[in-house]
């Protein structure tokens, strides 16, 4: 294929994420009432006692929050998919098949973020910001854009994270990425890694190192994984080459 024609099918391949995008922001939107009253209805929620909107877009926004939400677990697998079915010409058949098992465990990784992201990282940023907030005396009256809009900036980023060993694993097995080249990023990536955990958490170091420390791990276990599917790909480079020479002697 030409430069323009590999440009055709990778236009072809994010206009079909988009559709799906769009169609999960259709869907998105019949479950976005029922979502918000149960985040309406949590312990971080009953201590606000109650939100306040202060823009007549608010309701608006608040809808497309969760529709978006709920649209990227749908996406997220997609997006794997499309980008396999996009290298997939370049590939071994043994390749296209080991490639193609990471699609369904994008959807895994993906839930597993957005668990430990509300279950763990939002209530302990949220119990810090609060108490900073009293000590000073203030009065906690909050809206409900920017109670949502500090929880989904918390879930969000981290929820995608998640993906990152995965995303390793995939550029590995297309012979992209190599545990060598990964551990020689390794500093940049833990730098990249703290950035984050200070970005997404209140401004304490205990919070900054909860965070930072399962990214850092995410990124180990990514190495860890690689390293295996790099020694199968040595191992099967050796047999092909020595079928080959065999074959080359007996002509």
């Amino acid at each position: 294929m030409s430069l323009i024609e590999h440009l055709g099918e990778l236009r072809k391949r994010i206009f079909i994420v988009l559709l799906v995008l769009i169609a999960g922001l259709a869907l998105g939107l019949f479950f976005a009432k029922p979502m918000y009253e149960y985040l309406t209805n949590t312990e971080q929620a009953r201590e606000i006692g109650g939100f306040h909107t202060f823009s007549l877009w608010d309701g608006i926004g608040i809808y497309m929050k969760f529709a978006f939400i709920i649209a990227l677990i749908f996406v997220v697998p997609l997006a794997f998919y499309q980008l396999w079915a996009f290298v997939k010409p370049a590939l071994r058949p043994h390749e296209q098949k080991a490639a193609l098992r990471y699609v369904p465990y994008a959807l895994l990784m993906l839930l597993l973020g957005i668990s430990f992201s509300y279950f763990i990282v939002f209530p302990m940023a949220f119990s810090f910001t609060s108490e900073i907030s009293r000590s000073l005396g203030l009065e906690e009256t909050y809206g409900i854009v920017q109670y949502l809009t500090f929880l989904v900036n918390i879930v969000v980023p981290i929820s995608l994270l998640f993906e990152m060993p995965l995303l390793l694993m995939f550029l590995t097995a297309i012979r992209i990425l190599t545990p060598a080249g990964l551990r020689k990023m390794r500093r940049v990536a833990y730098f990249v890694m703290v950035c984050i955990g200070v970005t997404v958490t209140p401004p304490d170091v205990v919070s900054d190192i909860l965070v930072a420390i399962p990214l850092i791990l995410l990124y180990e276990f990514g190495i860890i994984m690689c390293v295996r599917i790099h020694r199968k790909q040595l191992q099967r480079d050796a047999e092909f080459e020595r079928q080959y020479e065999a074959a080359a002697l007996s002509d």
